[in-house]
């Protein structure tokens, strides 16, 4: 019997999803992967439903890909990269793509593919224990697939920093750059901030909410459908490199890579 990883509640016109997979911090594995990808479809089919809020379980909202999953099922690690980039990439299509507003609630860590969770949602709001970092370049690797809806919402000399150094900041900082629409410094104001979001799109009609999430994601949906490919092949490249195997190795053995000269 298949775990259930992604639960869903309706309540008063809002979708609450939520990841709950905490032992592997809410990694995207193939199963949490496709019970977010229907729920999410399910959401969006349901003219009960006026919008989604993503939220998570444990003191992680997600980790990114679920590489150890894949490769214990069996793949190559370039399949698995492969089959991650699949997902990663159709899942934030499918967010951009959806005619519902998608609300994103972090109060955890936020690493990896969860920034495209972050960037894909149309409101993005953080809790006082989340915190963020784009350590890729510390592998060997970059940001390739999240860039895509990342870099729309980010200012230049952010993701100038975060993109190159992969230290970890804080959610007041992820607000500043653009990574999130506010940070909340407790737990009730965050839960006040949803509720004052989730009133104002329950006041909306389904038609106007739609028009005017196209409004607001064309330019995001257009670069994202032209570069995919290209970020996708970057991506792939870049995990089959010899860096990225030192890098990844000295990660998992907590050891520093060849190329660290930090005194750290």
């Amino acid at each position: 019997m298949t775990e259930t990883l992604v639960r869903t509640q309706v309540r008063a016109a809002i979708a609450t999803i939520t990841l709950d997979s905490p032992a592997n911090r809410n990694a995207l594995s193939s199963v949490l992967v496709a019970q977010l990808r229907k729920a999410l479809a399910d959401a969006a089919s349901d003219d009960a439903v006026r919008a989604v809020v993503l939220t998570h379980t444990g003191g992680t909202f997600c980790a990114g890909g679920d590489l150890k999953e894949a490769l214990g099922r069996g793949l190559s690690p370039e399949e698995a990269t492969a089959e991650g980039t699949r997902a990663m990439t159709d899942l934030m299509g499918a967010m951009l793509e959806m005619p519902k507003p998608i609300v994103t609630v972090a109060d955890g860590h936020v690493r990896a593919g969860g920034f495209g969770l972050l960037g894909a949602a149309d409101i993005a709001i953080a809790g006082p224990k989340a915190t963020f970092a784009l350590t890729e370049s510390r592998l060997g690797l970059a940001p390739s697939m999240i860039s895509l809806v990342l870099l729309p919402k980010m200012s230049a000399r952010a993701s100038g920093r975060f993109f190159l150094t992969g230290e970890t900041f804080t959610a007041h900082e992820a607000q500043e750059s653009g990574v999130v629409s506010r940070a909340l410094g407790s737990a009730d104001h965050l839960d006040h901030e949803l509720e004052c979001i989730c009133e104002g799109i329950r006041k909306a009609s389904p038609q106007g909410l739609a028009a005017s999430k196209a409004l607001t994601t064309a330019d995001v949906l257009a670069q994202f459908r032209s570069s995919a490919d290209t970020r996708a092949a970057e991506s792939a490249a870049l995990f089959a490199s010899e860096d990225a195997h030192e890098g990844m190795t000295a990660f998992m053995s907590k050891q520093k890579p060849s190329w660290d000269a930090s005194a750290s």
